[in-house]
């Protein structure tokens, strides 16, 4: 996520300056507060608070980088299938805490807690579709932010134009003022294709990563409960790898 924002900073930058206008051109106060008003103000007319709380923690969260090895997780649940398959489902509730992921120790509790099977997969179907949810709305209200700032942007420029027009005798200052006036548009599409719109698709991309992750823990915890053979298993957890190769 880094090197591609320094991407973009490099293009936009070196963009700019091979058309020999000077970068402090672009800073114009007046259209960056119509634009980052605006569009905030929006966001908070459109998504209630504790959604939009929590698509701020999500941004702040995708500066953290957490690799799940699949692999290394599969292990993990083989190791528990073969302890519960040799001394009883009860033996691994002493080594639950030291599980890895934290939703693998909620589904490793549960199958302990729980006696009928179709109970255990309703209560994981529902940890898995609810946390699928919340990712998709937190992605959707970036989005909706996304779609707003080039409208006030547009906004912005509307009122430029309107202080150039009254000053519509010194065409000099009409040329000058004309220019200032798209910079706000520029601001509402850099916000919302730049900004908003690519974090909305990263959270995206993260809620659908850790969705396979959790209907990995999810069916292992199921063949947990089965007392499937940990060879079974391993075949049936390995469907969730991603191919190394195309077909």
């Amino acid at each position: 996520m880094l090197i591609g924002i320094a991407i973009v900073l490099v293009a936009v930058i070196a963009g700019i300056m091979s058309t020999g206008v000077r970068l402090n051109y672009f800073f114009q106060p007046t259209g960056a507060l119509i634009v980052l008003g605006g569009t905030f103000g929006v966001t908070f007319v459109t998504t209630p608070r504790r959604a939009l709380v929590h698509s701020l923690r999500r941004v702040f969260g995708l500066t953290r980088t957490i690799n799940v090895r699949r692999e290394v997780l599969i292990e993990e649940i083989l190791r528990y299938v073969k302890a519960a398959r040799s001394s009883g489902l009860l033996s691994i509730e002493s080594s639950i805490d030291q599980a890895s992921d934290p939703f693998l120790k909620e589904c490793l509790m549960l199958t302990i807690d729980v006696r009928e099977r179709s109970e255990l997969q309703a209560v994981l179907d529902i940890k898995i579709r609810l946390r699928e949810r919340q990712g998709e709305a937190d992605a959707k209200a970036l989005e909706v932010a996304g779609g707003f700032a080039p409208t006030i942007g547009v906004i912005g420029t509307v009122v430029g134009l309107i202080d150039v027009l009254r000053q519509f005798s010194d065409l000099n200052a009409v040329a000058y003022g004309i220019g200032t006036a798209f910079v706000s548009t520029v601001y509402g599409l850099a916000l919302a294709n730049f900004v908003l719109l690519p974090a909305g698709h990263r959270i995206r991309a993260h809620v659908a990563e850790r969705f396979e992750i959790h209907e990995l823990i999810a069916e292992g915890s199921l063949c947990l409960f089965d007392r499937i053979h940990p060879a079974l298993v391993r075949e049936r957890l390995n469907a969730f790898l991603r191919e190394s190769k195309s077909e």
